[in-house]
């Protein structure tokens, strides 16, 4: 027993002489804080149920001359726009909120400035489905179009033909919404939508435009009862939008709206269609190409003037504008 005490101690005595202890200062530890940092930005994102794009762009165009024999007028034009999308995107519903804003201008040598684009929109889409795994969803939609100034018929610039709410348009209707989550694309088709039209220029109001109740007057020319400055339609709306890089550094995206009235006119389709091409040259410049096809029944082109200088009349035609420029985009 003598024997072995010695033994166990004479070990111990010897494994204490070979441990080694090893201290590591927090010097020693290099972290990459760039990599935590970004980890925790893309957690965050993924975490986070709201989705949230802006960006703000402008078109710049400018032609001058001196002495220039085929001849022309100094101009210079711009186009503004800017976009804000918000997007809350839980495992069964989805709210999405669009404001759109466009203003254009023209100036050229001897004219005033001219409008060449304006616009105002406004769009809020909730939806809900039974099932995570499903792309259907039972969605309710609001929309709503106007514009900021003033439109003419130049060179008249004494009577405007529209105005800030002279149109305006209200969408609010419920349906159903195909909506991939990993696809730029959607489609709404609501049966039941009310569309508001509402025109607070009295003036353009008693004239009966965009298909509201016009003015009733007496024999010698007095009103007796005031236009309607608002007209209400009970249709079916379908509408859809789709963006997609078709090549590298080429966006493509396209946005049509169809509507008719159930108790007006059924099978008599209001169209707004806008299609554009963005072409990316670096971060902030882009060049884009785009059409802009309307057609709606309420506005009439009243009247104008053959090449002989006589009167005629007509009712609605296809509206259609095309855009093409080059400037300056900011996304945040």
């Amino acid at each position: 027993m003598l024997l072995n005490a010695v033994w166990l101690t004479a070990q111990n005595k010897k494994l204490r002489t070979n441990r080694q202890y090893v201290v590591t200062s927090s010097l020693d530890v290099k972290v990459d804080t760039t990599l935590v940092v970004q980890t925790f930005k893309r957690i965050e994102r993924e975490q986070s149920k709201w989705r949230k794009y802006n960006r703000l762009g402008i078109n710049l165009n400018e032609v001058a001359f001196v002495n220039w024999n085929a001849g022309g007028n100094n101009s210079v034009s711009a186009l503004a726009n800017a976009s804000f999308r918000r997007r809350y995107v839980a495992r069964t519903f989805f709210w999405n909120n669009e404001l759109l804003i466009r203003y254009g201008i023209n100036a050229q040598e001897g004219q005033e400035i001219r409008k060449t684009d304006d616009a105002l929109i406004f769009n809020s889409t909730f939806g809900h489905r039974k099932s995570q795994f499903s792309n259907w969803y039972f969605s309710s939609k609001l929309n709503f179009l106007s514009q900021f100034s003033n439109g003419y018929n130049y060179p008249n610039r004494d009577v405007p033909k529209s105005r800030f709410m002279a149109p305006g348009y209200l969408f609010l209707g419920a349906g159903t919404e195909y909506a991939p989550r990993k696809e730029d694309f959607s489609l709404y088709i609501s049966p039941i939508t009310l569309k508001s039209t509402f025109v607070l220029d009295q003036r353009l109001a008693n004239n009966g435009a965009f298909g509201v109740d016009k003015a009733i007057y007496d024999s010698e020319g007095n009103i007796i009862k005031e236009g309607k400055n608002h007209v209400g339609e009970l249709g079916i709306l379908i509408s859809s939008t789709w963006q997609k890089e078709i090549y590298k550094n080429m966006h493509f995206s396209n946005r049509v709206s169809l509507y008719t009235d159930y108790l007006n006119s059924f099978g008599n389709v209001d169209v707004d269609w806008e299609m554009n091409l963005n072409l990316v040259v670096n971060s902030y410049v882009r060049a884009n190409i785009g059409a802009h096809i309307k057609y709606d029944d309420d506005v009439k082109f009243k009247e104008g003037l053959d090449p002989l200088g006589n009167t005629y009349r007509y009712g609605s035609r296809i509206q259609l504008k095309q855009v093409l420029g080059v400037g300056v985009t900011y996304a945040f």
